[in-house]
């Protein structure tokens, strides 16, 4: 019921985001609640993650098996991408850095709950960890690829506060040092303050997007990628990797979870088609409620949970 409850409240944010552009229209300005987001809130949302738990050994081996189940699934994206996307290097940005990666956060670890239990919980929270890296490096590299030549675009990635933020929480993390109780207060606020700013971002988003002049090539590759060759590809590396099957079905939860929205972020920052990129994630979100039962079955026959 928890986890249920939680999955309405981020809905509800989104329909808030997109009844406020309607509303005002062209008094809101998006990219004004993306900068804010995107270089204050989201380091504090990730630094306060990053130090919710003492970060233990044994779960290496869990986001090793998801960046394994992610790269394989970009090198067939790498090569799909040149023959589909070869005319408009901008769709081929989107595709490349949005198609693989997922709401582990807001949605993947409140899933993880209602389907496993609170056992499921340090096993989403560092796949969640392992997916902001994916974001804030791969990401962005591509979204900002068509601006800035190779070792320009790396530059882009290196001013993202986020990168600091994380690494800044893990070095925070391993000495053992702890925030005082104000400043966990502090902190937590702030997360959560990124939280519903990044739904209401999409909701934003969504209230501009038009359908019969939406970028159907777009979306449609983006979401076969992310739900149906990703999770392919999840399932052969979950099986031929010793893993428990308990924390082989969070890797699997985690990889099948729609597209994240921090997408949004990252696309309007670089003017990379925001709304393109946000009618993807809509139309993902619409993928992943269909399949959701078979996703289940899988997770039950193939990985026995």
């Amino acid at each position: 019921m928890e986890a249920l409850i939680s999955v309405a409240t981020i809905y509800l944010f989104i329909i808030i985001g997109f009844i406020y552009k309607r509303a005002f229209k062209n008094q809101v300005n998006e990219r004004s609640f993306v900068l804010l987001n995107l270089y204050f809130l989201q380091p504090i949302l990730i630094f306060w993650g990053l130090t919710r738990a003492k970060i233990d050994a044994s779960f290496i081996t869990t986001p090793f098996v998801y960046f394994t189940a992610v790269f394989i699934t970009l090198i067939f994206s790498l090569l799909y991408a040149k023959k589909i996307f070869r005319h408009d290097f901008q769709d081929k940005s989107v595709f490349l850095a949005a198609s693989l990666v997922g709401n582990t956060g807001n949605l993947g670890i409140p899933l993880g709950i209602a389907l496993f239990g609170e056992a499921s919980v340090p096993y989403t929270s560092i796949l969640n960890i392992a997916n902001t890296f994916f974001i804030y490096i791969f990401s962005v590299y591509f979204f900002a690829g068509d601006k800035f030549k190779f070792f320009d675009a790396l530059k882009e990635v290196i001013k993202i506060p986020a990168i600091h933020a994380s690494f800044i929480a893990l070095a925070f993390n391993y000495y053992g040092f702890e925030l005082s109780s104000d400043f966990d207060k502090l902190f937590t606020m702030g997360a959560y303050s990124a939280i519903v700013m990044q739904l209401l971002v999409f909701g934003i988003f969504i209230s501009q997007v038009k359908i019969k002049s939406a970028n159907w090539k777009l979306t449609f590759n983006t979401v076969l990628f992310k739900h149906i060759v990703l999770p392919l590809v999840g399932i052969f590396v979950i099986l031929n990797f010793d893993i428990d099957p308990f924390i082989g079905a969070i890797i699997f939860l985690e990889l099948i979870v729609p597209l994240a929205v921090n997408n949004v972020n990252l696309s309007s920052l670089y003017n990379c088609k925001p709304v393109d990129t946000t009618f993807a994630i809509l139309i993902s979100s619409a993928t992943f409620v269909l399949l959701i039962y078979f996703y289940i079955l899988i997770i039950h026959n193939l990985l026995g949970v």
